[in-house]
């Protein structure tokens, strides 16, 4: 009774609730490895290896549109975070309701502020805006970004643009199916607000993902927080079946241009 009068007068919101029970139930789950599943590593690189090779014509032909229309390079870099390697729980947890009050979950979210991140690695794409586009430091991308290239519309919305980050798979800094790597600078702001945020990084990032088919393209912090309620979910539950039925909607997504910008 104690317990449950300290927090009477809390608000109740279902989603920043959902994300903190799936954050505990992350915390207390078993280390995760970068291979869910043992053949997981072979199946990307052998994956990436093919799309590679079929689809180097249609990554040279959007290069050759990106130098005709505008100066600067055909080819996009920017450090992205990946995998946290640090997956052990080390918070003294109390027992009691089985760990799910209140009080245990406001103090994991405490905790999560303090999180590690993950291993920074070179992120691989097709540039779609302008050389100077960040001039001014990090924005997000959002509809009609008067930043983003003829060109570069075109291949966002046929998602050509990621088709370079195979190569990001074949070098081990992603999977094919995962969340989706983000920059340091978003990590540590959503962060603050919502702090199950880094545990995005207990499994490596993907070119595409449950998020990235459910949701599209992100260009608000509240558009960001729908996409971690899918990420967790998918770290959650992933199986091979899994990957697969997202492998098939990411088609569809690609074909019917939802949700691109």
């Amino acid at each position: 009774m104690k317990n449950s009068g300290a927090y009477q007068n809390r608000a109740f919101d279902p989603f920043v609730d959902s994300i903190t029970m799936l954050g505990n139930r992350l915390e207390k789950s078993s280390p995760l490895t970068d291979s869910d599943y043992p053949f997981r590593r072979l199946f990307d690189i052998i994956a990436a290896s093919l799309a590679l090779i079929i689809l180097s014509p249609v990554i040279l032909f959007a290069a050759l549109l990106i130098k005709l229309e505008s100066k600067g390079p055909v080819f996009y870099k920017q450090e992205r975070i990946g995998l946290n390697r640090r997956n052990g729980d080390r918070r003294n947890r109390s027992d009691i309701d089985g760990g799910d009050t209140l009080r245990d979950r406001r103090s994991g979210r405490d905790r999560r502020q303090n999180s590690e991140a993950g291993k920074p690695f070179v992120m691989f794409k097709l540039r779609t805006m302008k050389t100077d586009a960040e001039k001014h430091g990090p924005v997000l991308a959002s509809a009609n970004d008067s930043r983003i290239t003829r060109v570069g519309r075109i291949l966002r919305k046929t998602r050509v643009d990621e088709l370079p980050q195979f190569i990001n798979v074949i070098k081990g800094d992603m999977t094919l199916i995962g969340p989706r790597p983000e920059r340091s600078f978003y990590i540590k702001a959503l962060s603050r607000d919502v702090p199950e945020f880094p545990l995005r990084l207990k499994t490596k990032p993907g070119i595409t993902g449950l998020a990235q088919v459910e949701s599209g393209y992100a260009d608000t912090i509240e558009a960001m927080k729908t996409k971690l309620m899918y990420d967790l979910n998918y770290i959650m539950t992933k199986s091979f079946l899994q990957d697969i039925a997202i492998v098939l909607k990411t088609f569809y997504v690609v074909v019917s241009g939802r949700g691109a910008q």
